[in-house]
């Protein structure tokens, strides 16, 4: 197999029925790699002397949308995605069909254009399952760059927080030693971001009231919160990533970045996957010494997005306070598991959702 690229397109196929004159080989043992979140490689066994026959590949491509989906809607007709014969492995691509960590399946037929515009076809091949890759860190910088845009003025924070109910503060106290663990993140947020599903750790907000320049008094996730001086999460040793940028259908934004310690298993899984973030100089979060204040650090968030932070280790409830919120618990802003609003020109990127 030589290497080959090729750009998928629609190309307008008759509406009569497929010529049989001619038999074609039909595509086996196809092989799927190169996977990344919006093209894949593609490759089969061809038959001695039948590629000089074969002009074009039909390719049918579905999402898989669960366990009783795994069917083909149009078997007796072409598919709309023709693709020029080409040597193989060929590289699919097109962000108007593939999106990010996605099931699909994908079926092959060999055909030769006839004269009169028609086709001769071969049967279809097996069917093939496989999944799309998770946004890369080129794409993540893209997403970066759109929230830089948005990100606004820095204004200055000197806690961390995170709202939760009784419950949830007496288990740490009780069943793990005074300790709030990380868990796995959840699928808010970008369909692609390669944090959701698999990175640990504990969601703390910094965001401030305007007026006041201290955090609201209402939250969705409990009337308790814990609160702990920043610089405990943010200090020169911590490494700090951008992990997404989203909204769910408001004029909101959000913007996830994870505080990781330097060396934690944590921060290794970000140096593979998401951007780095100086910590002295971003639009969204920084940390910085003052001069002349016995190395005292300041913190500023950025005003215009709401930033959720993901600290990666577990936490000491000793290291902070916990005290009930005067304010209310608005379950209506709550981002647990929310889904990113695929029509927004502001946060999204031309790969997929």
């Amino acid at each position: 197999c030589t290497d080959a690229v090729l750009v998928c397109h629609h190309e307008k196929v008759c509406d009569g029925s497929i010529s049989e004159l001619e038999e074609l080989p039909v595509p086996r043992n196809i092989k799927i790699s190169n996977i990344t979140c919006d093209s894949f490689k593609i490759c089969w066994d061809m038959e001695p002397g039948s590629r000089e026959r074969i002009t074009h590949y039909f390719i049918d491509l579905n999402k898989k949308e669960n366990k009783n989906s795994n069917k083909f809607k149009h078997k007796d007709v072409p598919t709309k995605l023709v693709a020029k014969a080409v040597p193989l492995p060929m590289t699919v691509r097109g962000h108007w069909f593939l999106s990010p960590r996605t099931e699909y399946t994908v079926a092959v037929q060999t055909a030769s254009k006839q004269s009169d515009g028609d086709y001769a076809v071969s049967e279809w091949s097996e069917i093939i399952e496989f999944c799309t890759a998770d946004y890369s860190t080129v794409h993540l910088n893209q997403l970066m760059e759109k929230a830089e845009v948005i990100a606004g003025r820095m204004l200055p924070f000197s806690v961390f927080y995170r709202n939760q109910n009784k419950e949830y503060f007496d288990l740490a106290r009780e069943k793990q030693g005074n300790q709030m663990l990380p868990s796995v993140k959840d699928n808010s947020g970008s369909h692609g971001s390669p944090i959701s599903g698999k990175l640990e750790g504990i969601f703390f907000s910094c965001n401030t009231e305007f007026n006041t320049g201290k955090p609201p008094q209402d939250s969705p996730y409990g009337r308790l919160r814990f609160e702990v001086k920043a610089n405990t999460l943010f200090n020169p040793d911590t490494n700090l990533y951008f992990g997404d940028f989203y909204c769910m259908y408001t004029a909101y934004h959000y913007v996830i970045l994870v505080l990781a310690p330097k060396g934690s298993r944590g921060d290794d899984f970000c140096k593979q996957r998401l951007p780095a973030l100086d910590i002295g100089s971003n639009p969204f979060l920084t940390c910085k010494v003052v001069e002349g204040c016995d190395g005292g650090l300041m913190f500023y968030h950025a005003q215009d997005v709401i930033l959720e932070v993901i600290y990666t280790d577990p936490l000491d409830l000793a290291v902070g306070t916990v005290a009930e919120i005067s304010g209310h618990q608005l379950m209506s802003l709550s981002t647990v598991n929310a889904k990113k609003d695929p029509s927004c020109k502001t946060c999204n990127i031309s790969v997929g959702r």
